[in-house]
């Protein structure tokens, strides 16, 4: 990125520091805040999907940095994965130079910190924190317990392709993506940066997201697609490719079969709508390539298209704390690294509104809530209902 103050993440500017938006992956705090109160979030990040935490900034973007806290706090801040964490998460630490908020000569901590995809990172105290939205939350008893399931799982993502090596990129989307998170780092150095490669061999992440072709290594690396007209099957097509391209051809195919409608919108204008709202699909087919579980091999994402409805089912269970009553408040990426990478270079059709997007949409246009389910548990099913009674 351009004007770079960072040597471990190029995004990380003077505008980013001060103006981009608190979210997932990234949060500021004051370098007057409690040192002890810092593991809470490092447990949260780490527990998540890792992320970045900038100290020596204030929520709102002011870059105060450490002279008013005292220098001699920096290295309490720098000693807290040692002193105040259970388990030490994998961390890089970098000390910044930068001019406050007065025009002084200043500094500022950030923490660069890897997702732990085998153990739970707890505080000393006893608790266990996780990265929600822009929150670190703390989590309950029952919650760490299906957290500590879910470590069991999560490690997918970041196995290692026997056979696989960079010549299998996708250099012309990597080039895309590179340009999307304004970068010069060289391709190899952005897909370390990621976890999508080690050594010289891509990890499943890399393979599913940048592979030219994934499905040489990845058999159910597809989208199956089937219309019905009645009890007829009309449509039947496998969409295949990376990640991306699944997203991009799956939006083609299902757009070419959607009816669209002239209503008056609540303006009293007239308005051309889909039988289903564009972002709701959208976005349900977008959660179900990054939270399915890619350990079931042997499974595939559906999409099928009745008369009157649009369903999507995607392997494996819900994850960690989230259930169907709280689906649509809470947020945890079974696999992180896909999560973050389709996070950082989607569009803004592709843009991750999350499962409130879907029900927001749906509102928007006087249809039926989203409908989820896990049948048989090894599953989830979105069940969107449309406008197929509008003539």
């Amino acid at each position: 990125m351009k004007n770079s103050i960072s040597k471990i993440d190029p995004r990380i500017n003077l505008e980013f520091l001060t103006k981009a938006k608190e979210n997932q992956y990234f949060d500021r705090k004051s370098a007057r805040i409690d040192a002890k109160k810092i593991a809470n979030h490092i447990s949260a990040f780490a527990n998540a999907g890792g992320g970045v935490l900038v100290i020596g900034v204030e929520d709102e973007g002011k870059l105060t940095g450490f002279n008013n806290a005292g220098f001699s706090k920096i290295d309490k801040f720098r000693t807290i994965p040692f002193k105040f964490l259970k388990s030490k998460p994998i961390i890089n630490m970098e000390l910044i130079n930068i001019k406050n908020d007065k025009s002084k000569k200043d500094k500022i901590l950030v923490y660069h910190i890897e997702p732990s995809v085998k153990r739970i990172i707890g505080t000393k105290p006893g608790y266990v924190y996780l990265r929600v939205g822009d929150q670190s939350r703390r989590l309950t008893q029952s919650e760490i317990i299906r957290l500590k399931y879910d470590k069991k799982e999560r490690h997918i993502e970041e196995e290692l392709v026997r056979g696989s090596s960079i010549m299998d990129i996708d250099t012309k989307l990597l080039k895309w993506y590179k340009n999307k998170i304004k970068t010069d780092l060289d391709d190899k150095e952005v897909l370390e940066s990621r976890g999508l490669l080690v050594g010289d061999k891509l990890t499943l992440a890399g393979v599913l997201i940048f592979s030219k072709n994934p499905f040489k290594y990845y058999y159910n690396s597809r989208l199956h697609f089937l219309r019905y007209k009645g009890i007829n099957l009309i449509k039947n097509i496998n969409i295949i490719g990376s990640i991306p391209k699944i997203i991009k051809n799956s939006r083609k195919v299902i757009l070419n079969q959607l009816k669209d409608f002239k209503i008056l919108n609540r303006d009293g204008n007239s308005e051309i709508i889909l039988e289903y709202p564009e972002v709701a699909w959208l976005e349900g087919i977008v959660n179900a390539l990054i939270h399915r579980d890619y350990s079931r091999k042997e499974e595939f994402i559906r999409v099928i298209m009745y008369d009157d409805k649009l369903e999507i089912s995607s392997p494996g269970k819900l994850p960690n704390i989230i259930d169907i009553s709280n689906i649509m408040n809470k947020k945890y990426s079974r696999n992180p690294i896909i999560s973050r990478v389709l996070s950082e270079f989607a569009s803004d059709k592709e843009s991750n509104k999350g499962i409130k997007g879907i029900y927001y949409e749906m509102e928007k246009y006087s249809l039926e809530p989203p409908e989820y389910s896990e049948p048989n548990k090894d599953s989830v099913l979105l069940k969107l209902k449309g406008n197929y009674n509008i003539k």
